[in-house]
């Protein structure tokens, strides 16, 4: 970093509104450390842990294994509820020479490295469950000031094609994850390893980029109550904030009910032989739709100035695809919907990113503000594998589960629509 660009960023107001748009260096550097954050997440949740926890319970029986992989799943969720927006009010906080987000993206890489690494060792339910929640909350530590950068250094103009960027290597790092712990790090323990040490990797050039140093005159106060008054928004004083929390909330638990379960559906709903062969044909649908939607539809919102009406489009694009399902249960259909899942999640994980950055209630609590929002993905990923497997065991099959995820992304839609602040 040069004393230049230092320099210019510290003299910058730390809670202004950025208006110089952030280069092409920064953005890549920026989409790698997303990669690793994917893929450090991702291959566990999709193939590590439900392996790992299988190998413990030695049953064959899929919902015993759902339940005990959401039982722990849930369990870092709930970890996730206070990490995200309690690092993201201490980062806000933070008065060290580096900046208020890079002492706690290193240190939450750092963090969730180790506890990959750890994790990867345990051989019991306990263990794997401690672990799994240190690890999660790792995540949420180095999420939570990543995700405020965009909030500090991107332009309002220029935040639906970042939040591209975000949101395209979620699908990539879930299928570059999976390739290599299937064929160049096989075993639970070299997988964690692998994509522990790949995390570090892949985070530690961003912290190179120049971040804005806090005074401890600008400060708030740092205090146990100033923390936790903070910690709640009213949502009849910011309502646009509380509507498009409670869309990404609906809509992600939509997203996941329809894509958490697919192996499932595919050996049991569809009595699949080679399941986990069309799975991995799934997903590599799914991740090219991801991708091409998220870059291509956050940088059309920037130039048309909209964030609702894609917001709205892709959630009701999801719950076509699950509808789809439901009436028409068969791997083709899958294909289909697949591809729906992944232009319609795609597309809102770069335009609600970007629509979450212009509803914040206050500028000096991005990190926590941002923190809160990152709940409403993490959550609903952690415990829709455990709610799901109760659906289709107990209460209606395969065709419930899709009829539930097609009425929470509905449902999404209709909550983002109740934003008026932004177009």
């Amino acid at each position: 970093m040069t004393h230049a660009a230092t320099t210019s960023i510290e003299t910058t107001a730390v809670f202004a509104e950025p208006t110089r748009r952030v280069s092409g260096r920064w953005i890549a550097l920026f989409a790698m450390a997303w990669l690793g954050v994917w893929m450090a997440q991702l291959t566990p949740i999709q193939l590590l842990l439900p392996t790992q926890v299988q190998e413990q319970l030695k049953t064959d029986y899929w919902v015993d294994n759902v339940v005990a992989f959401g039982v722990v799943s849930g369990l870092a969720g709930l970890c996730a509820l206070v990490a995200f927006p309690l690092t993201g009010a201490l980062s806000d906080r933070t008065t060290s020479r580096f900046g208020r987000r890079r002492p706690w993206i290193a240190s939450g890489a750092l963090l969730f490295g180790a506890g990959l690494f750890v994790l990867g060792l345990q051989t019991t339910m306990v263990g794997i469950g401690i672990f799994w929640c240190l690890s999660l909350t790792g995540f949420c530590v180095l999420t939570s000031a990543l995700t405020a950068t965009i909030s500090d250094q991107v332009p309002v103009n220029q935040r639906g094609y970042v939040s591209g960027w975000l949101s395209a290597p979620q699908a990539v790092g879930a299928v570059l994850g999976i390739l290599l712990a299937l064929t160049l790090f096989v075993g639970t323990f070299m997988g964690y390893a692998a994509v522990g040490v790949l995390l570090i990797i892949l985070v530690a050039p961003f912290l190179w980029v120049p971040d804005a140093v806090l005074t401890k005159a600008q400060r708030k106060p740092l205090t146990v109550r100033g923390i936790l008054s903070d910690l709640w928004i009213s949502p009849r004083k910011y309502p646009d904030f509380g509507w498009t929390l409670l869309s990404r909330v609906l809509v992600n638990f939509g997203n996941a009910f329809s894509t958490s379960l697919t192996l499932y559906f595919l050996a049991f709903g569809l009595n699949d032989k080679n399941s986990e062969d069309h799975m991995f044909i799934l997903l590599l649908i799914y991740t090219v739709f991801v991708v091409v939607s998220a870059l291509m539809m956050g940088a059309w919102s920037d130039r048309l100035e909209r964030r609702k009406l894609f917001v709205f489009a892709s959630s009701a694009l999801q719950a076509l695809g699950a509808l789809l399902l439901v009436f028409f249960p068969s791997l083709e259909v899958g294909m289909v919907s697949s591809a729906m899942f992944g232009a319609g999640y795609g597309c809102f994980l770069a335009v609600d990113q970007a629509l979450a950055t212009q509803v914040l209630p206050d500028p000096e609590t991005r990190g926590k503000d941002l923190g809160i929002m990152n709940i409403a993905t993490a959550v609903p990923q952690a415990l829709a594998p455990l709610l799901g497997a109760i659906v289709v065991a107990m209460v209606a099959g395969f065709q419930g589960l899709y009829i539930m995820a097609s009425l929470f992304a509905l449902a999404g839609a209709l909550a983002v629509s109740r934003v008026r602040s932004v177009r």
